[in-house]
């Protein structure tokens, strides 16, 4: 690790971490969130990200919500794949969308076809999660994270 950024500056990652907490909170209380699908996208944006400190992190979690190995895996090729749900194929659609938004843009067909399994709070809070995965990412690519290092409560 370059330098530990949470020891550096916690006033200034409190945002982040109030995020988070709102996100956990809208998990427990909506359905559309629930079910470990927030995690699935953090993985997901991970993978695109080349985080390996956070993929290591999510699958972590992800296996002690119960996640299956073998959706694990497919993840990266979650287009092939049965494994999942048209709402968590909706989700991770969106997920890389916004990831990889530099010169792509929304399209209105991607943002219809999202909208059509989310409610609007809960489409809110989706994104809200993609876009602080893609900020934890950068945080820890740049700081140096070590994969491994991460230790589930």
């Amino acid at each position: 690790m370059r330098m530990d950024y949470f020891a550096a500056n916690p006033e200034a990652l409190r945002p982040l971490v109030d995020i988070e907490t709102h996100l956990a909170k809208a998990a427990r209380h909506r359905d559309e969130l629930g079910g470990g699908l927030l995690t699935l996208v953090k993985t997901r944006v991970s993978q695109l990200n080349g985080c390996a400190y956070c993929i290591d992190r999510h699958t972590q979690e992800a296996r002690r919500a119960g996640e299956s190995e073998q959706r694990l895996y497919a993840l990266s090729a979650w287009r092939e794949t049965p494994f999942f749900t048209p709402r968590e194929r909706a989700a991770l659609a969106w997920a890389e969308a916004h990831t990889l938004i530099a010169g792509r843009g929304i399209d209105d067909a991607l943002f219809d076809a999202t909208r059509a399994h989310f409610s609007e709070p809960a489409l809110v809070d989706l994104t809200l999660a993609i876009c602080a995965i893609n900020a934890w990412n950068r945080l820890a690519i740049g700081f140096a994270m070590e994969a491994g290092s991460y230790r589930p409560d």
